[in-house]
């Protein structure tokens, strides 16, 4: 019991509140404007074209906190909110989104790894949970461990991608403060707002690479007992 606390319910608790302290600090600094009026997709759009990138297409998606970089249509897409407000938290989330495209020019290492890892992860994403219930419930048979062990492999790659994930996340968050400096987007003393929305978000990434490696070290525990019987 007190394994399975550790391993399942305390990375699921930290997963629940990542999910709080981002949407708090999204919502706190989403109503804070920046004094120079700028909206996000400008301060996107100069950050991209501050690094001579010219072939990124910055576009508005609906939802919110939808905002992504696909590196394989090379398009910048922001959250309507983000879009076109002028807060501190849309342009910290543009200017993140940015540093990615900028990772994608220079051939950030981290995030051709990722890219690269991609494919297997959505295949390993979709089958995970299926065999890995299905292998708890056969768990005293045969095909019982074969499932647990397509699941810990899956698992295994969902981890190893989320662990690449983190540098990568990381790495943008700090070329988005630089750039966001450094253009004259935004003063120092407005960068606050910034860095609380920017490292709340890294920590739902951090706190999804938890909950997969506890429910990977379980389903391996599980394993282990049943080649210990």
């Amino acid at each position: 019991m007190l394994i399975w606390i550790v391993l399942i319910i305390i990375p699921m608790l930290f997963g629940l509140y990542a999910q709080m302290r981002i949407r708090s600090a999204y919502a706190a600094n989403a109503q804070i404007g920046s004094r120079g009026g700028i909206t996000g997709r400008e301060a996107a759009e100069a950050v991209i074209r501050s690094a001579g990138i010219t072939d990124v297409k910055i576009i508005e998606v609906p939802g919110e906190l939808t905002d992504h970089y696909n590196p394989m249509t090379k398009e910048l897409a922001l959250s309507a909110h983000n879009y076109h407000g002028s807060s501190l938290a849309a342009l910290g989330v543009a200017a993140h989104e940015a540093g990615h495209a900028i990772q994608h020019k220079v051939g950030y290492s981290m995030m051709t790894i990722r890219q690269t890892l991609a494919p297997a992860t959505q295949i390993a994403a979709g089958v995970s949970n299926f065999v890995m219930i299905a292998g708890i419930f056969l768990i005293s048979t045969a095909i019982g461990g074969k499932l647990l062990l397509v699941g810990a492999i899956a698992l295994a790659v969902i981890c190893l991608f989320q662990f690449v994930t983190l540098p990568v996340e990381f790495d943008a968050s700090r070329r988005a403060k630089q750039q966001l400096v450094g253009l004259g987007i935004l003063d120092r003393d407005e960068m606050g707002g910034v860095n609380q929305t920017l490292d709340a978000a890294a920590l739902t990434y951090v706190a999804a690479f938890v909950a997969s490696l506890g429910s990977l070290l379980h389903i391996l525990l599980l394993l282990s007992g049943r080649r210990d019987e």
